[in-house]
């Protein structure tokens, strides 16, 4: 796999920029700044939860969700996706 984004560090956007409620299966994440709010699923909380203020690695990320998670099918490339995406939406940011 291409490490060229390996030293790039994830962040949950400021909490106070972010209003997450736990709806059964979905999670309603409001985001301040945009007015915009996300229903999304697994695995969309459980990245915001792991990369919390203090921010990681994309491969620090995919450890530590593999401690928490059973993670049989792990792949590096979707969790890629998954973080463009919440980038994108405002909902994580890049240092």
């Amino acid at each position: 796999m291409d490490d060229s984004r390996g030293d790039i560090v994830y962040r949950m956007a400021r909490p106070e920029t972010l209003k997450i409620t736990h709806l059964d299966s979905f999670t309603a994440v409001y985001h301040r700044a945009s007015g915009i709010t996300h229903l999304v699923t697994s695995p969309v909380p459980e990245i915001l939860a792991a990369l919390g203020e203090a921010g990681m690695r994309r491969v620090d990320l995919m450890a530590r969700l593999s401690v928490d998670y059973l993670l049989g099918d792990a792949d590096e490339a979707a969790l890629d996706a998954r973080l463009d995406e919440l980038v994108t939406a405002g909902l994580v940011a890049v240092a």
